[in-house]
This record gives structure tokens, C-alpha cells and sequence, in this order.
């Protein structure tokens, strides 16, 4: 079924399912096109707006009361679609300021921050949106909405919100005209305390990323 044919004729366009469906096929269509770099200017706002949208998205559902899925068991949608080419493009895209450091639950005391990336977060969040989206396509809409508040809260809502936390970090180092400490080099596998993070951190000044990443300085 093509994008275009995703909602049959004369559904509620104010329909919960049909409004959260809209706003996850948008997100996955319009990070899909920023990935392609055809216009690598706008890619850093771009991914702001998105991810910014997206989570309200992920908000209503969370706000929602638990969805109970029709059946007991999860009907097999076949395998995920592969991301790795929407991961090395965006990596590509986002380089040098592609890793990130963040700390994974704010309530739990004294965990160090650990290094992420964003092409790596993109890349994971899409596939638990297309997954949902495989279950409403084929018309089983309770399904998807379970699939996307449970994913919400277990992977890609939480992912999300470092995602723009990152990003909005970055946008706010160049329109402050502040220095950003570079991450360049930092292993994502490794388990980095924060001294770790802190001697890592480079030379890098806003000026460099700013001009590529379609960024304004503030005057």
C-alpha cells in the first residue's frame, strides 16, 4: 500500500488513531527526505521541527489511557525494514557533531552520561514507528496504537527526547554564539565516566558547523 493509500476514503480526519497515524507517517517521510542531504543546510532545524512534533505525538499517547491490544499474542508484521542506510546517511550528514552525551533516566542518582549518536537514535525511533505502521496498514489500528505508547515509553519516546535535547543544544551553541565541545572520536561502545567525557571534549567552535548546518549565529 503506498503512502498515499494509507487512510481509506471517508475516514474521521479527527479520529485519534487517524491524527496519531498522520503524525507518525510524516515524521518517517520527512526524516527519510532530510536523510537524502539534498539540502544539507536545513538538515540541523529541520530535525529540530520534527523530533519536536513527533514527541507530541508520543505526549498524546502517553497521556492516553493503556491501549489493550485485540489479540494475546502480537500478529507477525514480517521483518523491520532495514535502516542502515538512513543511519550512514544521516551519520554522513551530521558529522562532526553526530555524537552526543546524555543521560538515560534523570531519576536514577550518579549515573555518568554516556555517549550517543543522533544517526544512531534516528535511525532506532523510525523503526519502532514503521513497525506500528505495518499493524495499521494492515488494519489492525488497536494494534498499532499499543505498539506505538508501549514503544513510546520503553524505546523511542525516551530516545527522542535526548535526540532533542541534543538537537536543541546544538541549535542554541550557535544562535548564543557559544563554543561546543566536541565529542569527535568517542567510542559508543566504551562505558565513559565523566572525566572521560570532559578530556575528550576538543577545540571545536560554533563557526565551523554553522555555516553547513544552515545556522545563524545571534548578532
Amino acid at each position: 500500500m503506498s503512502d498515499a493509500m494509507l487512510h481509506a476514503v471517508g475516514q474521521d480526519p479527527d479520529d485519534f488513531a487517524v491524527q496519531i497515524a498522520d503524525s507518525i507517517e510524516s515524521f518517517i517521510v520527512a526524516t527519510t527526505e532530510v536523510a537524502k542531504g539534498d539540502e544539507p543546510d536545513s538538515a540541523v532545524p529541520f530535525l529540530l521541527l520534527e523530533v519536536s512534533q513527533l514527541l507530541l505525538t508520543g505526549g498524546r499517547l502517553g497521556a492516553h489511557e493503556d491501549i489493550v491490544p485485540d489479540e494475546r499474542y502480537e500478529p507477525d508484521t514480517g521483518p523491520d525494514v532495514d535502516v542502515d542506510d538512513l543511519r550512514e546517511r544521516f551519520a554522513v550528514l551530521l558529522d562532526p557533531i553526530d555524537v552526543f552525551s546524555e543521560v538515560f533516566d534523570p531519576y536514577e542518582p550518579r549515573k555518568a552520561p554516556v555517549p550517543s549518536r543522533i544517526s544512531d537514535s534516528l535511525a532506532d525511533i523510525v523503526t519502532d514507528l514503521r513497525h506500528g505502521l505495518a499493524h495499521y496498514r494492515a488494519g489492525r489500528t488497536t494494534e498499532a496504537l499499543w505498539w506505538w505508547q508501549f514503544s513510546y515509553f520503553s524505546n523511542w519516546g525516551p530516545t527522542a527526547s535526548a535526540t532533542l535535547r541534543a538537537l536543541q543544544s546544538l541549535v542554541a551553541h550557535v544562535r548564543l554564539d557559544q563554543p561546543l565541545a566536541e565529542l569527535d572520536g568517542l567510542d559508543t561502545d566504551e562505558d565513559l565516566t565523566d572525566d572521560v567525557l570532559a578530556e575528550e571534549a576538543g577545540k571545536v567552535m560554533v563557526e565551523e558547523i554553522a555555516g553547513p548546518l544552515g545556522l545563524r549565529r545571534a548578532r
